[in-house]
């Protein structure tokens, strides 16, 4: 059954304002994919819910509503803010791009479209989509907090660590400590120190942003992220957020956390066990500078 399901034909919203693009989408994906089409912004908001594709491609400029918008409705809807956008812009614009990655995009292409770029993006973000559904299948999820677990995240980061290797591409690990929970739990007792890492757990979910980037729960109070094709600088920006909204989410019997972040662009023969240990000696650098912190070592650069 399970071959069933990674062989069967995966769907991709292809949404495009001028239409122009239509058939040459068509005629490159048909194939391969389900396509479903939409011409407008409500129109592919209303596919969106309804047909749960597994990927949408997205025109930024529609005739009803911008594609920024649209981006935004699918990534605050609980519906669909785990379907993977790739954006479609015109032509080459920085803070578009910027913008696209703030408000959730997983990848964007250029007009005029090239069918190699279209093809790669696309597949990468489908793989994405079978990986994830591989792991909810094996049932690899910590059922208290509602993340995967340690054994998702070793198979997990073996995964994107090989393709940042062949793709040379960067690659964050976070590494999430809460402080002092031996402490709170001796002081509160267990059942709140489970609520709190529940809470822990889904301000980490609601931190990130885009499909690719993953939270995992290690053991214990102990917690990771991997950030796949982000900057040192953005994974920096990333664990502030997270231990900014892991003190407001925790409520009056607060607890913080700290965080150690190992940053690489790996070659072949790097050593993901190195890399780890990097973001555990980051993240005893941090609780050693006070806790409720972020340290960073970049490596294998």
């Amino acid at each position: 059954m399970d071959e069933i399901l990674v062989e069967s034909k995966q769907s991709i919203l292809v949404v495009d304002g001028a239409g122009a693009e239509m058939s040459f989408l068509r005629g490159m994906l048909k194939d391969r994919y389900d396509l479903l089409f939409a011409a407008t912004g409500h129109g592919a908001l209303e596919a969106a819910r309804h047909k749960k594709p597994d990927a949408v491609l997205l025109d930024t400029v529609m005739p009803d509503m911008s594609g920024f918008d649209v981006l935004a409705e699918l990534k605050e809807s609980g519906d669909t803010h785990d379907i993977p956008v790739i954006l479609i812009m015109h032509g080459d614009n920085p803070e578009a791009e910027e913008k696209g990655f703030f408000l959730g995009a997983a990848d964007y292409v250029t007009k005029p479209l090239r069918a190699v770029t279209v093809n790669a993006r696309v597949k990468t973000q489908l793989e994405i989509v079978r990986q994830i559904r591989r792991v909810e299948r094996y049932a690899l999820i910590d059922f208290l907090v509602d993340l995967p677990n340690r054994r998702s995240f070793d198979a997990q980061m073996e995964t994107e660590w090989g393709r940042a290797t062949r793709e040379k591409t960067p690659i964050n690990l976070l590494k999430v400590d809460v402080d002092d929970f031996r402490q709170y739990n001796g002081t509160h007792g267990k059942q709140q120190g489970d609520i709190a890492l529940q809470a822990v757990a889904r301000a980490l979910k609601s931190t990130l942003k885009r499909r690719t980037d993953m939270a995992f729960r290690l053991s214990g109070d102990k917690f990771a992220v991997i950030l796949q094709d982000t900057t040192l600088g953005g994974a920096l920006r990333v664990a502030e957020d997270i231990r900014a909204n892991v003190e407001a989410a925790t409520g009056p019997r607060s607890v913080t956390v700290s965080v150690g972040i190992a940053s690489a662009t790996p070659e072949t023969g790097s050593l993901m066990s190195e890399f780890s240990a990097a973001a555990d000696n980051a993240l005893d650098c941090a609780k050693e500078g006070g806790k409720n912190t972020a340290r960073a070592f970049t490596v294998l650069t």
